[in-house]
């Protein structure tokens, strides 16, 4: 009767203990500011912080390089982020808001190097979800 009773307990501690490995992290990004997004998707870029990269896209996330006409879907866009994993890019990094109405948010990334400038313009749309990035467009105009 023993064996059984902790043969019992033992089954009962394993199910519940698996159970809570198989609970998905909730969204630390779910009820932060459009601000907080860009930060993020900031660090992402330039500095490869990649521990957020999951929350930070809708699903029908596209990339866009103006400048060859590159895209990229969700999937294939955070594998990039994920390759540089850790790499610090040396440039100034800002961005703007350049309009916010209801639940889209439109926005200017700038990212300064030495040679060249790199220019996300960023879409961000407001779900149940919280705000997520939904469209990059990146373009490196020329310096006059």
């Amino acid at each position: 009767m023993k064996t059984t009773l902790k043969t019992i307990a033992a089954a009962l501690i394993m199910v519940t203990s698996l159970s809570s490995f198989a609970s998905e992290r909730p969204n630390p990004l779910k009820d932060v500011e459009s601000s907080m997004i860009l930060n993020t998707y900031l660090e992402a870029v330039t500095l490869g912080s990649i521990e957020l990269n999951k929350f930070l896209f809708t699903d029908d996330f596209q990339y866009r390089n103006v400048n060859n006409n590159d895209r990229a879907g969700k999937k294939e866009y955070i594998k990039y982020l994920n390759a540089n994993k850790g790499n610090k890019y040396d440039c100034k990094s800002s961005y703007q808001i350049l309009s916010q109405d209801g639940k889209v948010c439109v926005a200017k990334a700038t990212m300064t190097f030495d040679n060249f400038t790199r220019v996300d313009y960023i879409t961000l749309n407001q779900s149940k979800d919280g705000w997520k990035v939904s469209k990059v467009e990146t373009t490196y105009p020329e310096k006059i």
